[in-house]
């Protein structure tokens, strides 16, 4: 395989879906070709069905992990705003995934709709590519133009104040455990994430895995029948 750049492979995982992410990450630690990064059940390394991505069509995006925390204001602690976020992508590798750990009360978080169309314009501008929340967003209408990716819990159409209470971070958001830093792979499945030093050797391997799994495909496209199938499993 001829070597690439940072930026070529990171172009060329948008064309593998999550799920086969996770199959070299961590899903299949048997198969020769995961790397076994994590224990799969037990470690927090890919979202669950609390959140769904807003606009499938779009299909994969890829970077790396800027994180954020949002809560409502605190009079004793003012320390952070927009701009400290500003800095942290503009510091960032790119392109940059913003995770949002929205850290309000459970009576208020189902309420929150927190990136609407001006913040999602300032964070294109900035080299992000998507944003992953626990909670829900708005101006999902606005936003779709964009091109811009979302993985939430859902849309709401208001909020009130609310505050930067951390930045770059790690958070846990839809269990996925994120640090800064980190690589996320991210569609309509959802999303995983994995060390940035690995990128190298995930990208190896799921393009591997995606020939090993097309020639599988094709053996049991061929299938016609159950007997077919059963002399399959025998084998």
């Amino acid at each position: 395989m001829p070597e690439l750049s940072e930026q070529e492979m990171l172009e060329k995982l948008k064309g593998f879906d999550t799920p086969s992410i996770t199959n070299v990450v961590a899903t299949y630690p048997s198969n020769p070709l995961c790397l076994g990064l994590y224990e799969p059940w037990k470690q927090k390394w890919y979202t669950d069905q609390s959140v769904h991505c807003i606009y499938p069509e779009l299909g994969a995006r890829v970077g790396y992990a800027v994180t954020v925390v949002y809560s409502l204001p605190d009079p004793n602690y003012k320390g952070l705003t927009m701009k400290d976020l500003v800095e942290a992508l503009a510091k960032s590798r790119k392109p940059s995934i913003i995770v949002i750990r929205q850290d309000f009360p459970p009576e208020i978080l189902p309420k929150v709709g927190l990136c609407g169309g001006n913040m999602t314009t300032m964070f294109k501008a900035c080299g992000a590519v998507g944003v992953i929340t626990n909670g829900p967003s708005r101006d999902v209408d606005e936003i779709r133009p964009m091109k811009f990716q979302y993985i939430m819990s859902g849309v709401t159409p208001g909020h009130g104040d609310m505050a930067i209470h951390a930045v770059n971070v790690p958070v846990s958001v839809a269990g996925m455990d994120v640090a800064p830093g980190e690589i996320i792979h991210m569609d309509e499945n959802g999303a995983c994430k994995f060390p940035a030093d690995r990128l190298v050797d995930v990208y190896k391997n799921v393009t591997e895995l995606a020939k090993n799994e097309a020639e599988s495909m094709k053996r049991v496209g061929a299938l016609k029948s159950a007997e077919d199938v059963l002399a399959m499993l025998s084998r």
